[in-house]
C-alpha cells in the first residue's frame, strides 16, 4: 500500500480525533449517580443508584460503621471510609468492593480528601492527633500527634486540612503544598469545641463549643487568622436541656447570607448575619437539632433531631425563620441527604431498616430503599465540593 502525504495526514487527524479504547470489560455503570450508605450496626455498605432509586449490591467488611463518615476521590470511583475502629477503608464503586484497608488508629472520628485528591487525612480520638495518607496507596505520610482528641476535620483550598481539639480547646492547620508540611496552630479558641465546619466559600472555619456558650469563627483568608467568638450570650437566661446527642456540624447550612446554627441545649435554631456574626433570630424546633441541611437551589432547610424525638424532620423557610412543614419519615431518622440540584432528599430511617426518598416541592414520598440500621447517606457529588 504506498501511503499519499494527503492520505497519511488524513489518517494521523482520524486516529487522532478517534480516542483509542481500551478493550477492557464494560464497567458497571457511570459513577454520577451513584452512592452510598452506611449499614451501621453490619459494617457493610450499600451501594445506590440515585436516578433508579434503587440498591445496586453491599459491601461488606468495614468493620465497626457506628459512626462512620466518608468521602470521594475526585473521578468519583473510590471512595474513602473512616470507621470508628479507626479503620480506613478504600472503596471501589465500579467493582464494588475494598481495594485496600488499614487500621490506623485505635478510635477515629473522621476525615477528609486534599483538594488536589491525592491526600486522605483521618481524625482520631485514640491516640489523638491527625494522620494522613496517600491516597492510592494508603501509606501513611504524615503522623501529627497532638495527646488530644481530635474533630471537625476539614479539607481547605491551598492542599490544606485544619481540625479541632476537645482537650485543649485549639485549632490546628496542616499544609501540605510545599516540600514540607507547615503546622499552624491557633490557641484560645474555646472550651471543649465539639466539631467543626467549613462555609461553603472555603473562606470560614465555625467551631462549636460544648464546654463554654458561643461558637468560634476563623477567617481563613486572613494572612494570619484570628479565632472571634460569638453567640456567647445564647441560652444564658434559661436552663440546658439533657444533650442526648452532639449536633453534626457539617450539617450546618449556609442560606440566605445567613448560618443556621444548633442552640445545643435547647430545641431552637440559631439565625445568624453571615458578614457581621450578629443574631438575626430564633426558631423553636420539634427537639434538639442534629443535621441542618440546606436544600440546594433553595431557601429551605432541613432538620433531623436527636433521641427520644428523632422520628421527625422539619422544614424552615430561611426568609422568615418559620417551619413550612413537619414529615414523620420513623423511628431514627439519623441523616439526609439531598441530590445535588435539589429535587429529592434520600432520608435514613434506622429502626425500620430503610432508606425513604421524597420529592422536595410537593414533600411526598417517592420511594424507599432496604438498609441494615442505615446511617449515613452520601451521594459522589460530594467528590466536587470543598469541606466534604
Amino acid at each position: 500500500m504506498i501511503l499519499t502525504r494527503r492520505s497519511f495526514a488524513g489518517g494521523l487527524l482520524a486516529a487522532l480525533a478517534t480516542p483509542a479504547l481500551a478493550a477492557a470489560e464494560e464497567p458497571c455503570c457511570a459513577t454520577g449517580d451513584l452512592g452510598l450508605v452506611v449499614e451501621r450496626a453490619s459494617g457493610s455498605l450499600v451501594v445506590i443508584d440515585r436516578s433508579a432509586r434503587a440498591a445496586l449490591g453491599r459491601i461488606e467488611g468495614l468493620g465497626d460503621l457506628s459512626h462512620a463518615s466518608l468521602t470521594y476521590s475526585p473521578d468519583e470511583r473510590f471512595a474513602y471510609v473512616f470507621g470508628r475502629d479507626g479503620g480506613l477503608t478504600k472503596v471501589d464503586m465500579l467493582t464494588r468492593s475494598i481495594a485496600k484497608r488499614v487500621v490506623q488508629a485505635g478510635n477515629s472520628i473522621g476525615g477528609a480528601i486534599s483538594d488536589d485528591g491525592r491526600l486522605i487525612a483521618v481524625s482520631n480520638y485514640e491516640p489523638g492527633g491527625v494522620r494522613v495518607f496517600d491516597a492510592e496507596s494508603l501509606e501513611m505520610i504524615a503522623d501529627i500527634p497532638a495527646g488530644a482528641k481530635t474533630i471537625g476535620l476539614a479539607d481547605v483550598p491551598g492542599r490544606r486540612f485544619i481540625w479541632s481539639l476537645w482537650d485543649t480547646g485549639e485549632t490546628w492547620i496542616a499544609d501540605f503544598s510545599g516540600e514540607k508540611m507547615v503546622l499552624t496552630k491557633l490557641a484560645d479558641v474555646g472550651k471543649n469545641p465539639f466539631d467543626g465546619v467549613l462555609t461553603d466559600d472555603g473562606r470560614t472555619y465555625l467551631v462549636g463549643l460544648f464546654g463554654e456558650k458561643g461558637v468560634t469563627a476563623i477567617d481563613l483568608w486572613e494572612v494570619e487568622p484570628k479565632p472571634v467568638r460569638f453567640l456567647k450570650d445564647y441560652g444564658k437566661t434559661a436552663d440546658d436541656l439533657p444533650v442526648y446527642k452532639m449536633p453534626h456540624l457539617q450539617g450546618w447550612a449556609f442560606t440566605d447570607g445567613q448560618f443556621v446554627l444548633p442552640a445545643v441545649g435547647q430545641h431552637e435554631l440559631l439565625w445568624v448575619d453571615r458578614a457581621t456574626l450578629e443574631p438575626t433570630g430564633r426558631t423553636a424546633m420539634h427537639g434538639q437539632p442534629v443535621f441542618i441541611i440546606a436544600q440546594p437551589a433553595s431557601p429551605y432547610v432541613w432538620v433531623n433531631f436527636a433521641t427520644p424525638l428523632n422520628d421527625t424532620v422539619q422544614i424552615v423557610d430561611s426568609r422568615t425563620h418559620g417551619v413550612v412543614k413537619t414529615l414523620a419519615p420513623g423511628p431514627a431518622v439519623l441523616h439526609m441527604e439531598f441530590a445535588p440540584r435539589g429535587a429529592e432528599v434520600w432520608i435514613s430511617v434506622r429502626d425500620e431498616n430503610k432508606v425513604a426518598i421524597y420529592d422536595t416541592r410537593s414533600f411526598a414520598k417517592i420511594g424507599e430503599i432496604a438498609a441494615e440500621s442505615p446511617s449515613g447517606i452520601f451521594f459522589t457529588a460530594r467528590a466536587h465540593r470543598t469541606g466534604l
